[in-house]
């Protein structure tokens, strides 16, 4: 038993698990935005299908990613503050290397450098890592997580009868329920009221 043990093993030893959610991870968020000359471009834009096991254990690693990317996106904006636009190597770009305000820049800067580094480090593609802190940085900007889903497919995979699922980031192929409108509920007519009993005649007075 595998007790306090998390996460699956899918076959394979830790260094091939790594290397296969490294690649799985770079290849979902390159279908975000595939190449026009790619023999490998998907048919849905930012969706991929895999097992359904594969798809749960990837799913939180997407995730940290692109959480590490929103809060890098606060520190870019902060450091914009103090950047310059002025073009590299320019006789204004080394005024302002040298003043105090790209020493703000710097500080301000800095984590985000960190959060890109890190990024790299896990997925070591570039194109992956600049659609991660570009695009989808923007695009769940006011998501507080559940940047992804996981849809069950009936079809089993080839070879082995696997189950099999696609995993996809939200806002963009999201099902919207349609409510049918609710008619008012028709008033019951209210019951009539019983006649009232006659009271009996008074005797006449003799």
């Amino acid at each position: 038993m595998r007790h306090k043990v998390k996460g699956r093993t899918l076959g394979r030893n830790a260094s091939h698990r790594h290397a296969m959610f490294r690649n799985m991870a770079a290849s979902f968020i390159r279908t975000v935005r595939p190449g026009e000359d790619d023999p490998n471009k998907p048919k849905v834009e930012g969706r991929i299908i895999t097992t359904v096991a594969k798809a749960k254990e990837l799913r939180p690693y997407i995730e940290k990613l692109v959480t590490a990317a929103r809060k890098a996106a606060i520190h870019e904006r902060a450091a914009a503050e103090f950047a310059t636009a002025a073009k590299r190597n320019s006789n204004e770009w080394k005024t302002w290397r040298e003043s105090e305000q790209y020493q703000k820049w710097n500080q301000t800067i800095a984590p985000a450098v960190n959060l890109r580094r890190k990024a790299f480090a896990l997925l070591r593609d570039k194109l992956a890592v600049e659609i991660l802190f570009d695009e989808l940085a923007k695009r769940f900007e006011t998501r507080d997580g559940g940047y992804t889903r996981i849809v069950k497919i009936a079809t089993r995979r080839l070879g082995d009868s696997g189950h099999q699922a696609l995993i996809e980031f939200v806002g963009v192929h999201d099902r919207v329920k349609q409510r049918r409108a609710r008619t008012a509920p028709v008033a019951a007519p209210a019951p009539e009221a019983a006649p009232a009993a006659e009271a009996p005649a008074a005797p006449a007075a003799e």
